[in-house]
């Protein structure tokens, strides 16, 4: 990639438009969860401690080029200076009067939050003209959204084309991360893929198989694969119509010399409900269902992850918010960090799904790299070009 870093930009007495996500969650007015606040400071300090004016472009919720009172980015201002350990200013505008005026009153090292720009229809649109308003307001652009980097739109693409651009910390963290996974990973790659649905990672499948050595299928589409072969699952989640699909995927697997694993005993039950009486079974009864992985299963998966250098993770084995259903994705995933810790695998994860499975299991801090990003993670594992990433790309 051609993309610039923080350490290639000169930030003295400029004034430097961020594109953030500090889409986090709020209720009753106050901020709840300050993950996605955190992990942008480091680049906020960075350009402040250079003695740059920081001007924030963010957005939250879908007010769909409206403005809507309840999704502005105000009550988030505090939560962001508490966090940062320094003032932050907040303009009632993205552009015009109100943006202007409240940058030419920022001093050097100062941080600045503008509403949100997805209450302008030329955002989600990505309006050149909109684009060009925002970019007569500063002289640098960082782009610090790897989360929003899927989208074109015009505080994430369009203003990249208009002035001197490069990644911020997080981002350039994130593509390094994925780029190590995937483009110029160490070999051989597993690659864990859960979820409910086969459907959804159609395009995630066929681009695995052509980069891993090892696919390991886990959760409801392991099921819907089952099915497929013929495999008697039960009352348990499953995809009626992809037989197709999964045999395409099967075959493409073949032809890449990619093996793909497929849990050979379950933890089956008649209700998804914590207490409820479980088993461990090679087949599924009618009236059952499977909702985990079995421990032979497990053991083949770390076995695998004992093989390979790299692992890139999306989803979860099986249905980990309730216990014991838990176990396959907690016991794989700490035999993952665990050689994370030897250093003999580099483990790369991401989606929501995941993020919340490896902190449940203890791990995500223990991973070599774990994305918050959800879409954009899941379109770059796809193979996809990004185009908040593109437009950084002037090399």
């Amino acid at each position: 990639m051609g993309w610039k870093t923080l350490e290639a930009m000169d930030f003295a007495g400029k004034v430097a438009l961020v594109r953030v996500d500090i889409n986090v969650p709020v209720s009753d007015g106050r901020v709840t969860d300050t993950t996605r606040i955190d992990a942008v400071l480091p680049t906020i300090r960075a350009i402040a401690g250079s003695g740059g004016k920081v001007v924030l472009l963010a957005h939250f919720g879908r007010p769909r080029g409206k403005v809507v009172p309840e999704m502005s980015l105000a009550p988030i201002r505090p939560a962001l200076a508490d966090r940062l350990g320094a003032p932050v200013a907040f303009a009632a505008d993205c552009t015009g009067p109100a943006a202007r005026k409240a940058i030419a009153a920022l001093q050097p090292g100062g941080v600045l939050l503008l509403e949100n720009t997805r209450f302008h229809p030329g955002e989600e649109a990505n309006d050149a003209d909109f684009a060009a308003e925002l970019a007569a307001l500063g002289d640098v652009y960082v782009d610090d959204a790897f989360s929003a980097a899927h989208r074109a739109h015009a505080s994430t693409e369009g203003i990249a084309h208009l002035l001197p651009a490069c990644a911020g910390l997080l981002m350039a963290a994130e593509l390094k991360a994925l780029e190590s996974a995937l483009t110029a990973p160490e070999r051989p790659v597993v690659a864990v893929v859960g979820g409910a649905k086969v459907s959804t990672k159609i395009d995630l499948l066929r681009n695995l198989v052509r980069k891993a050595e090892h696919v390991v299928i886990g959760g409801g589409m392991a099921n819907t694969f089952l099915a497929a072969q013929g495999v008697a699952i039960g009352r348990s989640l499953c995809e009626p119509g992809m037989e197709d699909t999964v045999h395409e995927i099967l075959a493409r697997a073949g032809e890449a010399a990619c093996t793909l694993h497929l849990p050979r005993d379950f933890r089956i039950a008649q209700d998804l409900e914590p207490g409820g009486e479980m088993r461990i079974a090679t087949d599924c009864p009618p009236d059952w269902m499977i909702l985990d992985a079995g421990p032979d299963s497990v053991a083949d998966i770390c076995a695998v992850f004992d093989q390979c250098r790299t692992l890139v993770w999306n989803g979860p084995l099986g249905a980990f918010e309730v216990a014991p259903f838990d176990t396959a994705t907690v016991e794989a995933a700490r035999h993952a960090a665990e050689l994370t810790r030897a250093g003999k695998l580099v483990t790369v994860a991401g989606g929501g799904d995941t993020v919340a499975a490896l902190n449940q299991a203890g791990v995500a801090r223990e991973f070599s790299y774990v994305s918050t990003a959800g879409g954009a993670f899941l379109e770059w594992m796809e193979g996809k070009t990004l185009p908040g990433v593109a437009a950084l790309d002037r090399g």
